[in-house]
């Protein structure tokens, strides 16, 4: 909830035509179904091109996260909270960028 009000006072909140905001504010009631479902809504919009997500969140979807590699946008960015630590071993985009390297290394 600290990281999203953070952005919302830096300005980077907004509704779009449809009146859907683009951020999600998670807290100890917010659901995992209803943190999948916003992820989903977030990927499939064309306003959207970078999900920032605090990496303690990102844990709790998981396989959705590491279900969609096709699309290269938006860009999910995980980032640490105020109560959690980054864990670079937990990140999808530095996992994905070690096995294109880790790939690449085999041929």
């Amino acid at each position: 909830m600290d990281t999203c009000v953070g952005f919302l006072l830096g300005g980077i909140g907004e509704m779009n035509k449809k009146r859907e905001p683009n951020f999600l504010v998670v807290d100890k009631n917010t659901s995992v179904q209803e943190i999948e479902e916003c992820y989903k809504k977030f990927t499939k919009r064309d306003d959207i091109d970078i999900i920032l997500i605090n990496q303690n969140i990102a844990e709790q979807i998981r396989h959705v996260i590491d279900g969609d590699n096709d699309n290269p946008l938006p860009a999910v960015l995980e980032i640490p909270s105020k109560d959690h630590p980054y864990d670079p071993s937990k990140d999808s985009v530095l996992r994905r960028a070690k096995g294109l390297f880790s790939a690449d290394d085999m041929r």
